[in-house]
């Protein structure tokens, strides 16, 4: 059995997916990027005419996309420290990872859950870091 669990204060999802699924103790995110509910403009995103991203800043993205998470795991009865594995996509390894990393520490000084982060050439919508979460539930 598992349960499907969507927050009311997280991004909606772009597509058919909830924000987390439960299965026993166990609490598995869907991806989670940066944009915010209610809203198509993502923090730290500036797009052009078509939609492609002209600039970025990959530091309000991640505090973004911390603050996301947080807001699914609160809504499915976890707590930050509860996370265990981080999946990391971002889309331009090389600018990117050294601010990424800088402030993935600040958010995990104590609880250091296991990750892998990696480089892909686009995510979904205009962004450059999605992050994809497992944590346990007491």
């Amino acid at each position: 059995m598992s349960e499907k669990i969507t927050s009311n204060k997280a991004p909606e999802p772009v597509g058919a997916y909830p924000h987390a699924r439960r299965v026993g103790n166990l609490l598995f995110l869907s991806g989670v990027g940066p944009r915010q509910r209610g809203s198509k403009e993502i923090p730290g995103v500036t797009l052009n005419d078509k939609g492609d991203i002209v600039a970025y800043d990959i530091e309000k993205q991640c505090h973004s996309v911390f603050q996301n998470v947080k807001l699914i795991l609160e809504a499915s009865g976890a707590k930050w420290e509860n996370l265990v594995d981080v999946v990391v996509f971002l889309t331009n390894m090389k600018s990117d990872f050294k601010a990424f990393n800088k402030i993935y520490a600040e958010y995990f000084k104590e609880n250091q859950p296991c990750r892998t982060t990696v480089e892909v050439n686009v995510l979904p919508t205009p962004i450059a870091i999605e992050l994809k979460c497992i944590a346990y539930l007491p």
